[in-house]
């Protein structure tokens, strides 16, 4: 596969960061928290951490 096909098919990401999930808000495949099942993306867990129960200690 050339790599005007996987940017078109949008396999790149996945191929360039080795994940194979993608953040369940907004679809980002970097900087994603998989910690206990989670799949959301650094951004959009720290939107929502609160709503979840996750306290900040510091």
């Amino acid at each position: 596969m050339s790599e005007s096909e996987a940017e078109a098919t949008g396999e790149h990401a996945t191929r360039r960061t080795g994940q194979n999930h993608e953040c369940r808000r907004c679809g980002r495949n970097q900087g994603l928290v998989g910690k206990y099942d989670i799949y959301l993306c650094r951004q959009c867990f720290r939107e929502v951490a609160r709503e979840m129960g996750f306290k900040k200690y510091r």
